[in-house]
Parts: structure tokens; C-alpha cells; sequence
């Protein structure tokens, strides 16, 4: 029998962390198209992006800022490009959905719901930045609420309808997966799903064990064989989580937007660092990775000669 095929997902920059929190985060365009690239060579068969400034690292939902790591990305290797549809807390859905709305990419990320997103106790281990939007952008977090509402998630999934593009459909707690089964009664979106379970971030469920379980069996009752499950867990929890994942018949997504740290007091030097860790774990378990092309094939993807990039 042939090994079962786990998908290895990386974020590269996210809009979490800030430039002061490590040296290693990419923020100009080259920088996140070349961890992505660096990624993909390591073993990611997904790229997910955001945009940053370059000046100040802040996070850029701009066409401008998107285009150039598309391309360079495109060029550079066949890696499957997941471009968020989340942007930052800060952004409007509208804005959000600019760059998945024009560049039509094979896959987008999709929040399932309105929560809280706290980022600022991480205050507490970074005291000093070296531009003045970060702090502020960290201790908002306390009274900033991350929109996603049913009229939200209806907009992004409507007028990506006739793009061809599936989605990673962020789940960061119970009742998103039934957000999702509203969505899919309603025939908005359609199998094969990707969920993305998110654990551990501050306003989403846990990362005990036993959250984890919940989450999978809470999806199998919900969709059967009609889904590809794949795990994050934040800051710490990144590689435990994605080892408990790939024992439980799942996939995983590591990259620097969830976790800066490759250790307990280490930070990961890369991206690529993190996704080689991430596929020691797969290999000694006696799987292997999917290439992009098989994830294309796992995920039912439309292939990268039909985005609009």
C-alpha cells in the first residue's frame, strides 16, 4: 500500500506579528515571495500570503502590494498560492476581498465567523518597536472585533463564485463548522471542503487535546467524507498541534504568521525551517508529503493556469 499524502500548508507573514517581534519575518514584497518559494522547496505543496508595507511593515491588502509576490512566486515555483481573504482585523470585508476578487487565485482563506481576536498578550514578551503603529495594532486587540458576519462571509462567497477558486475555511471554534454547514445547506459552497481548524489563539477554542478531537469529530459528523481536514496552532502549540493532526488522518500549516518560533526560546530563522520540521514529523510517522500537485488533486483545485496573475 502507498503511503497516505499529508498536505503541508505555509504562512508566511500573516498580519499578526509585527517587524519588532523577530528579524526573520518577511515584509517587502521579494522577502514574502521568496519565503514563500523557499517553503514550497522545503515542502509545502500551499503558500498562503499576505501583504505588508515595506516601509513599515504594516499590514497592505493593496493590489499594488500583491501583485509583485504573485508574479515572483508564479515564477518561481508551482506551489499551489492561497491568498487570504481575512487581510487584517483593522480592514473592511470590502478590502479584505480585493486582491482574491481580482487575481481569482486557485485558493482563498475564509473566516466562518465574528469573534474576539486578542493579540495583546503578547505585550507582554515584546516591550520595545521600532514603528509606531505597532504597539497600538497589538493593545487594540482588546476591544477589536474581527467581522465576519453571515452578510460578509455571503459576499466573499458569491462573487468568488464564478472565479473556480476553493477556499481554506477557517474554523476557530465549534460554531464556525456549523456556519460552514449553513453555508453548505444553502449550496454556497461546495465539496470537496478544506477546513482549517485554528487552536489557541485567544478568543477561539483551545489547544487541549481534547479540543482537538472535538473539532474532528464535530466536522465528521457535520460533513462525512466530503472534507480535507488540515490544523494551525498558534505561537507555541504549532508543532504539537501538527503532530496530533497528522495522527488523526489529517494535514497541517505551519509558517510564521502562526508561530515565530521553531523552539521554546528559539525563533525560527524561516519559513522554511519550520515546514522542514513539520515534514520530519510526517516522514518518521511512515506518510509523506503531497507534492502540489497532488493537493491540487486532493483539493479538487482548478489548477494555476487559470488565475488571473
Amino acid at each position: 500500500m502507498s503511503a497516505r499524502k499529508v498536505i503541508i500548508t505555509c504562512a508566511v507573514t500573516g498580519s499578526i506579528h509585527t517587524p519588532s517581534m523577530s528579524p526573520h519575518l518577511p515584509i517587502t514584497a521579494s522577502e514574502i515571495a521568496d519565503a514563500a518559494i523557499g517553503a514550497a522547496e522545503a515542502g509545502a505543496a500551499i503558500v498562503h500570503l499576505h501583504a505588508r508595507n515595506p516601509q513599515d511593515g504594516r499590514p497592505d491588502q493593496s493590489l499594488e502590494a500583491f501583485a509583485p509576490i504573485l508574479q515572483r512566486i508564479k515564477q518561481g515555483s508551482d506551489c499551489v498560492i492561497n491568498i487570504t481573504t481575512g487581510g487584517a482585523p483593522t480592514m473592511s470585508v470590502e478590502e479584505r476581498l480585493n486582491p482574491v476578487a481580482t487575481f481569482k487565485p486557485e485558493v482563498a482563506s475564509l473566516n466562518m465567523g465574528t469573534m474576539n481576536f486578542g493579540l495583546y498578550p503578547m505585550l507582554e514578551r515584546f516591550k520595545t518597536f521600532q514603528h509606531d503603529w505597532e504597539r497600538p495594532y497589538i493593545e487594540e486587540s482588546r476591544s477589536r472585533i474581527f467581522k465576519n458576519t453571515f452578510a460578509d462571509i455571503e459576499t466573499i462567497l458569491t462573487t468568488c463564485a464564478d472565479n473556480g477558486t476553493r477556499f481554506e475555511i477557517e474554523c476557530y471554534d465549534i460554531g464556525h463548522l456549523y456556519t460552514l454547514s449553513h453555508f453548505v445547506g444553502r449550496g454556497l459552497v461546495k465539496p470537496p471542503f478544506f477546513i482549517q481548524s485554528v487552536f489557541g489563539l485567544l478568543g477561539g477554542i483551545g489547544s487541549h487535546p481534547e479540543d482537538v478531537m472535538m473539532m474532528k469529530r464535530t466536522a465528521d459528523r457535520l460533513f462525512g467524507d466530503d472534507f480535507s481536514w488540515s490544523v494551525l496552532g498558534a505561537g507555541r502549540n504549532q508543532m504539537p498541534i501538527a503532530a496530533m493532526s497528522i495522527a488523526m488522518g489529517g494535514n497541517v500549516r505551519v509558517g510564521l504568521e502562526d508561530s515565530l518560533w521553531i523552539g521554546p526560546g528559539k525563533l525560527a530563522t524561516s519559513n522554511a525551517e519550520q515546514v522542514a520540521k513539520a515534514r520530519i514529523l510526517i516522514e518518521e510517522m511512515g506518510l509523506e508529503i503531497a507534492s502540489p500537485a497532488e493537493a491540487r488533486h486532493m483539493l479538487q483545485l482548478k489548477g494555476g493556469d487559470r488565475v488571473a496573475f
